[in-house]
C-alpha cells in the first residue's frame, strides 16, 4: 500500500476539526479522486500529507507513505522526492523575482547538488515542454504568463522530482479543456509506467469520471462516501453526493435547441455595415409593429424583427509583448521574442447578450477583454462602446466610461484589498467615479447590492479573509454592478469555484443579466458553461479568432480544427442521465 491514512483529524487553533477522523488508503499506480465543496476540508488533508499545515495547525491521527510513516520525517529533502504538491494558486507559490528557469534550477539544486547545470537544464526544459510550454521562455517571470500557463509551470516543477505520491490541489482549474486533457494524460501515464499514485483534488467531476479509479467524497471535515467511479456516479448513496452530482452542468451540445434561427428576419435597414451578426439568436431580435396595405385597401398589422443595436465594435485590436531575446538579435529577427498576445480581433456585441470567449491559456482572451476596457492600452485598433472611441480617451473621460464597463476577475481573493471591508471594497467604485461623495452616503446602495446577490447585508463588515470562495465571488459580483454598468465583462468568474457554488453563480448572474438590463462578454475556457449560459460564441487561438457564431452552431456543428479537438477533449461523465 502506497498511502495509508488513519483516523487524521486536523484542527485549526481551537475551531471545530476541518477533518475529522478521516481514513483512506492508495496503491502504487492507483488515482483517487478527492470531491466535495469548498470548506470541507479536502485541500487540509492534501496539505496533511507533505506536512505544510500552519504552526497553528494540530494533527491526530497516523499518515504513512511507502511504508513510512510521515511524522518521523526530520529531514525536508522527503518533499519533492517522494511526495509531491501542484498547488490551486500557482503565483502564490512562484517567486515574482525568479526567473522560471531559476525556479527549476534551484529544485535540482537543492535535491541533486551533485547533478551538472547542463543536465539540470535538460532536465527542466523535458519537464517544459511535457506541458507544453517552449523552453526558450523559460527566462520569463511568472508576471509574463498567463494564468494558465503559471498553472502549467507549477506542474512541470511538481514533476522534476520524480514523487512517487502526487497530490494534485485543482490542478487544471485556470487551464483549458485541450490542454488540462494533455496534462492529466501524462500524469496517468505517468502514474502507471512508475507506479506512482495520484491523488487528484477536485471539483471537476467529469475529470474524476475519466482519470480517477477510485472516488472519496468530503463533506464538512468526513469522508462521507467511498467507492469505484462507477458505482459513486451511478448509484450514489449519500444526500450529499446525490445533490452535488445533480448540481453539475452537463457537456451535451447535441441536445441544445435547434430552433435558433433569423431565416425570417424581415428588416434589417437597423443594420449597416454589421457583417458577422447572422448568428444572433432570435431571442435577442426585438420586434416591433407597423401596418402594411393589401390589395383590397384595407390596413393589416405585421409583427417585423430587427436586429438589436451594437454596443460594442472591436476592430483589428492588437497587442504584442515583447518577451525574449535582446536588441542586437531583435534587430536581426524582429520576430524573436515577439508574443502576439492580441493579433487583429474583430467582435461586435450586441446589446443584451452574452457573448463568450473560450480557448487555450494564452490564447488572448483575459488580454483582449482588458484591451476593450483599456485596461492595457492597444498597440493599434478601434474600440468603440455606444459609439464612443475608448482607445482615444485619457484621464477622467475616460473614467466616466469605466463606470458604464465593469469587470469580474477570475480570482476575487487576488483582486480585493485583505485591509479593506466588504463594505468598502464594494463602495469604493462610487467613491472612484464620484458617484457618491462619501462612504456613509453610500452604505444604502452597497447594502441593497449586497441583497442583490443573495449575501446578508450583516457581512459587509467583515474582512475577505473570513468568506468561503463563493461568497467572495457573490462581492465581485456586486461590486461591478454598483455603479449600475451596461457591460460587464466576466474572466472566468466561476472556474474556481466547486460544481454546486458554480451553479448558483451561474443563474444568479444570469438573473441579474435580466434585471439590470446587462450584456455580458464572458471569458471562459469551461465548455459546459458556455453552453448553459452564452448566446454567442467566439473561439481565440494564438491571439485571433478562428471561429465564432451562436453557441448552437459552434458546439454542433464546429468548422475549425481546433474548434472540434477542444470538443473532444471535453470529459464526459457516462453514468449519468442529464
Amino acid at each position: 500500500m502506497l498511502l495509508e491514512v488513519e483516523n487524521l483529524t486536523v484542527r485549526y487553533g481551537d475551531a471545530e476539526p476541518a477533518v475529522d477522523r478521516v481514513t483512506f488508503h492508495l496503491q502504487a499506480g492507483e488515482a483517487l479522486g478527492l470531491i466535495g465543496e469548498s470548506g470541507c476540508g479536502k485541500s487540509t488533508i492534501g496539505r496533511s500529507l507533505i506536512k505544510l499545515l500552519p504552526k497553528y495547525a494540530s494533527t491526530e491521527g497516523t499518515i504513512c507513505v511507502d511504508g513510512e510513516a510521515i511524522a518521523e520525517k526530520k529531514d525536508g529533502t522527503w518533499r519533492g522526492e517522494k511526495v509531491g504538491l501542484i498547488f490551486q494558486d500557482p503565483m502564490t507559490r512562484l517567486d515574482p523575482l525568479m526567473s522560471i528557469e531559476a525556479h527549476g534550477l534551484e529544485v535540482l539544486a537543492s535535491h541533486y547538488p551533485k547533478l551538472s547545470a547542463q543536465s539540470a537544464k535538460q532536465r527542466l526544459n523535458d519537464a517544459l515542454k511535457a506541458v507544453r510550454i517552449d523552453p526558450s521562455r523559460a527566462k520569463q517571470y511568472p508576471h509574463e504568463f498567463s494564468g494558465g500557463m503559471r498553472q502549467r509551470v507549477a506542474i512541470a516543477l511538481s514533476l522534476l522530482l520524480n514523487p512517487v505520491l502526487l497530490i494534485a490541489d485543482e490542478p487544471t482549474t485556470s487551464l483549458d479543456v485541450t490542454v488540462a486533457t494533455d496534462i492529466l494524460k501524462e500524469l496517468t501515464e505517468l502514474r502507471k509506467s512508475r507506479s506512482m499514485g495520484l491523488l487528484l483534488v477536485t471539483h471537476d467531476l467529469g475529470m474524476v469520471a475519466e482519470y480517477c479509479d477510485r472516488i472519496a467524497v468530503m463533506y464538512n471535515g468526513v469522508i462521507v462516501e467511498t467507492g469505484s467511479v462507477e458505482e459513486i456516479f451511478r448509484s450514489p448513496q449519500h444526500p450529499y453526493t446525490q445533490s452535488l452530482l445533480a448540481s453539475v452542468l452537463h457537456f451535451h451540445p447535441e441536445e441544445l435547441s435547434s430552433n435558433q434561427d433569423i431565416q425570417d428576419i424581415q428588416d434589417v435597414s437597423e443594420v449597416q455595415n454589421q457583417g458577422g451578426l447572422e448568428d444572433i439568436p432570435e431571442g435577442f431580435l426585438q420586434e416591433h409593429q407597423d401596418y402594411e396595405e393589401t390589395n383590397a385597401g384595407d390596413k393589416v398589422k405585421v409583427i417585423q424583427k430587427s436586429i438589436p443595436r451594437v454596443i460594442l465594435y472591436v476592430n483589428n485590436l492588437k497587442k504584442h509583448y515583447v518577451t525574449g531575446g535582446n536588441l542586437l538579435t531583435r534587430l536581426v529577427d524582429p520576430s524573436i521574442g515577439l508574443v502576439k498576445a492580441v493579433d487583429g480581433v474583430d467582435l461586435e456585441i450586441v446589446s443584451g447578450e452574452t457573448f463568450g470567449i473560450i480557448g487555450e491559456s494564452g490564447s488572448g482572451k483575459s488580454t483582449t477583454g482588458r484591451a476593450i476596457l483599456q485596461l492595457i492600452k492597444p498597440d493599434r485598433g478601434s474600440v468603440r462602446f455606444n459609439s464612443v472611441e475608448l482607445t482615444r480617451l485619457k484621464g477622467e473621460q475616460l473614467r466616466q466610461m469605466r463606470s458604464q464597463m465593469q469587470m469580474i476577475f477570475q480570482d476575487p481573493r487576488a483582486c480585493f484589498s485583505p485591509y479593506m471591508t466588504v463594505f468598502h471594497s464594494v463602495a469604493d467604485p462610487l467613491l472612484i467615479h464620484k458617484l457618491e461623495p462619501n462612504l456613509e452616503s453610500a452604505r444604502e446602495k452597497v447594502y441593497a447590492i449586497l441583497e442583490k446577490v443573495g449575501l446578508n447585508s450583516q457581512l459587509a463588515e467583515r474582512y475577505p479573509s473570513d468568506l468561503s470562495g463563493g461568497q467572495l465571488q457573490r462581492v465581485a459580483i456586486a461590486r461591478a454592478l454598483i455603479t449600475n454598468p451596461k457591460l460587464v465583462i466576466c474572466d472566468e468568474p466561476v472556474s474556481m469555484l466547486d460544481a454546486s457554488i458554480q451553479s448558483q453563480v451561474l443563474r444568479l448572474m444570469r438573473d441579474l443579466k435580466e434585471e439590470f438590463k446587462l450584456t455580458y462578454i464572458f471569458i471562459t475556457h469551461d465548455l459546459a458553461v458556455a453552453q448553459f449560459f452564452c448566446d454567442r460564441i467566439a473561439v481565440m487561438r494564438g491571439g485571433k479568432i478562428v471561429e465564432q457564431g451562436s453557441t448552437v452552431e459552434v458546439l454542433t456543428n464546429p468548422r475549425h480544427e481546433y474548434t472540434k479537438a477542444l470538443i473532444a477533449s471535453i470529459p464526459r461523465i457516462p453514468y449519468i442521465n442529464s
